[in-house]
C-alpha cells in the first residue's frame, strides 16, 4: 500500500512539473503574455489618464456618429410624455457641443493655454447645426485633451492651479473630471438614442 502511495506522490509530481514547464514554454512564446511580462513602455500618469479620455472618447464619438442628423435637434421634450418635464433640455446635437465645450474649459488650465471663443459659455457655437461640423468639434476637443494630459508629471499633478471659473484646483482634478463630465453626458445621449429606436453602439451584439 505505501509503495502504491509513494508511486502517485511521484506521478502527481511528475505531472506537475511537466505542466510548469510547458506553461513557461508557452509564455516565452506568447508575445501577447511576453508584453504583459515587461511591457517596452512603463505606464506613467500621463499615459493612464489618457488612456482613460480615449475610452470616452470612443463611446461619446461613435454614439453621436450613431444618431442621424435630422435627428441632431431631437429632445425628449418633443415626445410629449405624461407626466415629464423635459421642457427646455438640450438636443442631442447641444450636448454634444457641450461636451466639447465644455473639454476646453476644463482642460485648458492645465497647461493655461486660452480655450477658443466657441466655447460660449459652455454651449459651443450656436450656428453649428450640422452633424459633420459638431462631430468635428467634439473630435478637436479630445485631441485638445490628449494634449494637456500629455503635459502632466508627477511633479505637477497636485500643484495648485486655478480653474476657469477662479476656483483653486489641481491638474489631476481637471484632468479625470473632464472624462468624468463626459460620461455624464454620453448617459443622456445613450438614452436619446433609444427614445429614437437607435441600439448605441456600445451595447450592439450583446
Amino acid at each position: 500500500m505505501k509503495h502504491i502511495q509513494t508511486f502517485l506522490v511521484l506521478t502527481a509530481a511528475l505531472l506537475f512539473l511537466a505542466a510548469t514547464s510547458a506553461y513557461a514554454q508557452a509564455t516565452k512564446s506568447s508575445p501577447a503574455a511576453g508584453a504583459l511580462a515587461s511591457p517596452s513602455t512603463p505606464p506613467t500618469i500621463a499615459s493612464a489618464i489618457d488612456r482613460e479620455i480615449s475610452i470616452v472618447e470612443k463611446e461619446v464619438v461613435e454614439a453621436a456618429e450613431a444618431m442621424p442628423e435630422d435627428k441632431f435637434d431631437f429632445s425628449p421634450e418633443k415626445l410629449n410624455l405624461p407626466g415629464s418635464d423635459y421642457k427646455g433640455v438640450r438636443t442631442f446635437g447641444e450636448q454634444l457641443k457641450h461636451i466639447a465645450a465644455a473639454n476646453y474649459l476644463i482642460w485648458s488650465p492645465i497647461t493655461g493655454e486660452k480655450p477658443p471663443d466657441t466655447v460660449n459659455d459652455g454651449k459651443g457655437p450656436d450656428n453649428m447645426k450640422a452633424k459633420a461640423e459638431i462631430i468635428k468639434y467634439l473630435k478637436d476637443s479630445f485631441a485638445f485633451g490628449h494634449k494637456s494630459v500629455a503635459t502632466l508629471s508627477s511633479s505637477n499633478l497636485v500643484e495648485p492651479i486655478t480653474s476657469g471659473s477662479g476656483r483653486p484646483t489641481t491638474r489631476l482634478f481637471l484632468a479625470t473630471f473632464a472624462a468624468a463630465h463626459c460620461f455624464d453626458h454620453y448617459g443622456q445621449m445613450i438614452e436619446y438614442l433609444r427614445m429614437n429606436g437607435i441600439v448605441p453602439p456600445a451595447s450592439r451584439g450583446k
